[in-house]
């Protein structure tokens, strides 16, 4: 529907679209980031090494309890190196120029970002998606058993924790030990949430974080590796300067890449670092005004378990009841409605919301319905939960700049599309 329709449906009578634009997840600043950016501008540390990047290395690797962290381009870039270092421990180094899961089934999350599973081509695996549980919307551990029962081979597990809310790690960790299989952990969007006590980026074997411009801090990018191995940590240090032997000329033994962070992105991660926890408490501040304002509609917010785990909030997430979904059909490229008196969607939302200028995003769409992995297996305990929270669910607007009086409005419109 055209943002004009919206606005002239009587159903919004009263409503104006907000002056300042509420986003679904944009970056808060503060001074300490320019300070050390300025820093490595004045002492010309501006490629990649220097004080920024020595100094978030050993902060991220003392917060989380590892032996090291290696500093990356990308949160994505770290996933690579992260899947073909556990690769190689599990099947040896890899012929030149090939990838070290070369002819390899692999487990990986199915509601998640492609970032997540993409490495595990890159290295020439084979991803089998396994299905969502719901009580956090993480890999499901029942349907990991049946995985493991009907793919005994695999020794790699990829998992991520949606939304900035853990999974159900421990579990997840027993299992794969049973299997004697290796986890890469991503936990780019869960910085600073916490299972048993324990951060997220602490339970893998090699674990993952991102500073993308849109996660709860930000260095407008870069991403972070963590691992307790120093001989994993040099080894991925190499490859990510393109492998570059120590010999007095340019010289290269092994494939390598350009993925090392520079100091100016370290800089404002470093900036960013000490805020972590005001920005987690005004994210779940976002949270809880939701969950009270639309308590009285037939709706869900993101689940979390409460009795073992503390999310950082980082988005706020709304599943709306079967039986009070309106007549809703996607293809691969758009999506259309119908509406119903009582009942809503989530592109019914998703369109009012943008009409009147706030963000929102449809739920990550499944990895084993993308057409890029059509083919690919999916193992599901319970029967296709992914698709399901994807039909039904969204994201809301969570940034933590928004005033109260925005999220009222929000929460306005949310309920104005239920009449």
């Amino acid at each position: 529907m055209k943002k004009e329709c919206y606005l002239e449906d009587p159903r919004f009578s009263g409503i104006a679209p907000l002056a300042e634009r509420a986003w679904l997840s944009s970056p808060t600043m503060h001074r300490e980031e320019k300070f050390y950016v300025d820093e490595a501008i004045e002492t010309n540390w501006v490629s990649t090494i220097g004080a920024n990047i020595n100094e978030v290395e050993r902060a991220f690797a003392q917060r989380l309890g590892r032996g090291h962290a290696v500093a990356l381009s990308c949160g994505t870039a770290a996933l690579h190196l992260a899947t073909r270092m556990c690769g190689i421990r599990l099947y040896g180094q890899p012929a030149t120029g090939h990838g070290s899961l070369e002819g390899r089934r692999v487990f990986c999350s199915d509601m998640t970002f492609d970032a997540t599973v993409n490495p595990v081509a890159y290295e020439g695996g084979e991803a089998i998606f396994i299905d969502t549980e719901r009580d956090t919307w993480n890999m499901d551990p029942a349907s990991l058993e049946l995985a493991f029962e009907k793919y005994p081979d695999v020794r790699l597990v990829v998992l991520a924790h949606l939304y900035g809310t853990p999974g159900k790690t421990e579990e997840l960790r027993r299992i794969c030990d049973r299997h004697g299989a290796l986890i890469v952990e991503d936990a780019a969007e869960s910085l600073g949430a916490t299972y048993r006590g324990r951060e997220t980026g602490s339970f893998g074997d090699l674990s993952v974080i991102s500073f993308n411009g849109n996660k709860i801090i930000t260095g407008s990018a870069g991403g972070m590796l963590l691992t307790d191995s120093e001989e994993e940590a040099l080894t991925i240090r190499k490859w990510s300067t393109q492998s570059r032997d120590p010999a007095p000329w340019y010289q290269h033994s092994e494939m390598g890449y350009n993925y090392r962070m520079s100091n100016i992105i370290a800089g404002v991660v470093r900036g960013q670092l000490p805020h972590l926890e005001e920005h987690i408490a005004q994210k779940r501040a976002v949270y809880e005004r939701y969950r009270e304002g639309l308590r009285d509609l037939p709706v869900q917010m993101n689940p979390f378990d409460a009795a073992n785990s503390v999310p950082n909030f980082w988005l706020s997430c709304l599943l709306i009841d079967g039986n009070a979904m309106c007549r809703q059909e996607r293809t691969d490229l758009r999506a259309d409605y119908w509406t119903a008196p009582g009942r809503s969607c989530p592109t019914e939302i998703l369109e009012a919301l943008a009409a009147f200028n706030a963000e929102g995003r449809p739920i990550w769409k499944p990895m084993h319905l993308q057409p890029i992995y059509k083919g690919h297996d999916f193992v599901s305990a319970e029967g296709d939960v992914s698709a399901d929270i994807f039909r039904r669910g969204l994201c809301l607007p969570s940034d933590n700049k928004m005033t109260p009086e925005q999220q009222d409005r929000i929460i306005e419109i949310i309920h104005r599309c239920f009449d």
